[in-house]
């Protein structure tokens, strides 16, 4: 049989009917440098994309042409659109990607001072860290100094009232509502000033 050759144009058929006709591309080499950039093995891959691991072993070393149905799956399991597959990003950026997270189904992880809920975990190589936080604590003292890292965060009130304490600037008293948005390198605490724990949703930058 004769080996496809990987550097084809490859034309997409749509299921509109529509077509589209990418650049040039190795699809093989392409899928698995998308796999390796989630750190999947092969087995975790295929069964993201509802593949057997054979069919998508054959897929990457360009043994198979993958039918529509088949792309779908991949490009469903790696998180982007078809098109994707066959047009790499300009950069290392992964376009196309969504992430759903139903209430109280984030991943959890408590510290002394805060409950955080950690949203859309399951995308890696994201730009943005998206959680909600529970704020336990009442008092600077029980912080063990500043809170600081790299990047930029931006803070929303969504129940009760907060004091958001800063290294360069007196402290904000915040409601239901109200938003900051600092470097994240300046040390900064937040406390909840309400009877119950406030809750806040952070959105920290990773780039």
């Amino acid at each position: 049989m004769t080996k496809p050759d990987p550097t084809a144009i490859i034309r997409i058929a749509r299921e509109s009917g529509a077509e589209v006709t990418p650049a040039p591309l190795d699809l093989g080499h392409r899928v698995r440098e998308l796999r390796k950039e989630r750190g999947w093995t092969l087995e975790q891959a295929a069964v993201q994309a509802g593949l057997a691991r054979s069919t998508l072993s054959k897929i990457e070393n360009g043994q198979m042409s993958p039918t529509y149905d088949a792309l779908k799956k991949l490009a469903l399991g790696l998180s982007i659109s078809v098109p994707q597959l066959f047009t790499p990003p300009s950069n290392t950026q992964v376009n196309g990607r969504m992430a759903f997270t139903r209430s109280g189904e984030g991943q959890a992880h408590a510290t002394a001072t805060y409950e955080h809920e950690l949203l859309a975990s399951q995308l890696r190589a994201k730009q943005m860290l998206p959680y909600r936080a529970r704020v336990r604590a009442r008092s600077v003292e029980e912080f063990d100094g500043w809170v600081r890292h790299d990047g930029e965060e931006f803070l929303y009130v969504l129940t009760g009232t907060i004091r958001l304490y800063t290294e360069f600037y007196e402290p904000q008293d915040m409601r239901r509502g109200d938003s900051a948005y600092y470097d994240a390198t300046m040390g900064h605490n937040v406390i909840s000033t309400s009877e119950e724990d406030a809750l806040i949703l952070w959105v920290t930058s990773l780039v």
